[in-house]
């Protein structure tokens, strides 16, 4: 359940206290920018050294000696290094901070990696996200923040520090609102998994509009990569309505609920997703018209895309004002109640 007041991202003020360091890794630096400009607080300095080998370093340049250190790392592939080089410099650079005197290190990471793989689905398969949760503790994080994981309960239960996860909604809500007028609205979710995810942003917008929102689900099973089902419930007739994800890799996902939505009698269609990853073959797929428009955070920017239809589609809500209102609360240990996936 949602609290009955959610935080707006226009209720912000700036960090109190002379302790708190912020850094953001390279390929996150607008983001970290945008937070720091958010807390009224300028990023530390660092650097960040490749060799010839393809080893690399990173060290802080201002002091962190018995600093509250927050770093901030989108861990998404691309475009000049992968998920994997960026996980491995954040882990290094965690390691580097505690060995320089860092009384807290968290890390900011608004697109976790290897979220998706929480579970075992074949014999002998991995549970990577638990993996990945290990390598931060063992390089000393103090706490994980991350922006609508793909399962908050895996994400919660793999961290045995503290595992900050964040709910999109308030960053949503007035993206939507702009884009909806006075007609009757629906949010669905194009899977079952989805439905809590689905449920947290309709009572946001429900409070937010002082309207009645419906809800809808499109059924998807998923078996060696082959995506079917044909089961939708809801009314969706007359409505606009808002696809609900954590993200859209290819836009399968999205394109199949949008035209179950569609023959069903759903006026308009609204895509809307934290993670835009917009992999080979979202160009084509989002390009349908039975989605009418994109709304996506900059959690990971959108350099898949070409300039054409999809980016025409597409609206970008800036991750920034969540994520240094979490930052600003943990410093100043105040509770997050309103900023959480329930």
């Amino acid at each position: 359940m949602t609290e009955p007041h959610m935080w707006s991202p226009s209720l912000i003020r700036p960090v109190a206290g002379d302790r708190l360091r912020l850094f953001a890794l390279k390929g996150t630096e607008e983001l970290g920018q945008a937070i720091g400009r958010r807390l009224d607080w300028p990023l530390a300095r660092h650097e960040e050294r490749d060799f010839e080998d393809g080893e690399h370093k990173t060290r802080p340049l201002d002091a962190v000696c018995g600093a509250d250190v927050y770093v901030a790392h989108s861990l998404h592939g691309g475009p000049g290094q992968s998920a994997n080089d960026k996980l491995c410099r954040l882990l290094f650079f965690i390691g580097a901070l505690k060995d320089a005197g860092a009384a807290r290190v968290t890390a900011v990471v608004p697109y976790l990696c290897y979220a998706r793989k929480d579970r075992r689905t074949k014999p002998n398969d991995p549970v990577t996200t638990r993996y990945v949760a290990a390598l931060f503790e063992s390089v000393g994080a103090d706490a994980i923040v991350a922006l609508e994981v793909h399962n908050e309960a895996a994400f919660e239960n793999a961290f045995r520090c503290r595992a900050v996860a964040l709910t999109a909604a308030p960053l949503l809500i007035e993206a939507i609102k702009a884009l909806v007028e006075d007609e009757p609205l629906c949010i669905i979710s194009p899977d079952l998994g989805g439905g809590k995810r689905a449920d947290l942003l309709r009572e946001a917008l429900e409070a937010s509009t002082g309207r009645q929102v419906g809800k809808a689900f499109a059924e998807k099973r998923r078996s060696a990569g082959v995506v079917s089902g044909d089961l939708f419930v809801g009314d969706v007739a007359g409505a606009a309505c808002i696809i609900v994800d954590d993200l859209v890799s290819t836009g399968g996902t999205l394109v199949r609920a949008a035209r179950a939505a569609r023959d069903r009698g759903a006026r308009r269609i609204i895509a809307c997703v934290t993670h835009g990853l917009f992999m080979p073959g979202a160009e084509k797929a989002l390009a349908d018209p039975a989605i009418e428009r994109i709304i996506a955070t900059d959690t990971v920017p959108p350099f898949r895309l070409a300039a054409g239809p999809v980016r025409d589609k597409l609206v970008i809500v800036s991750a920034a004002p969540l994520l240094a209102e979490a930052i600003r609360r943990l410093h100043e240990g105040e509770p997050l109640t309103d900023l959480l996936v329930f």
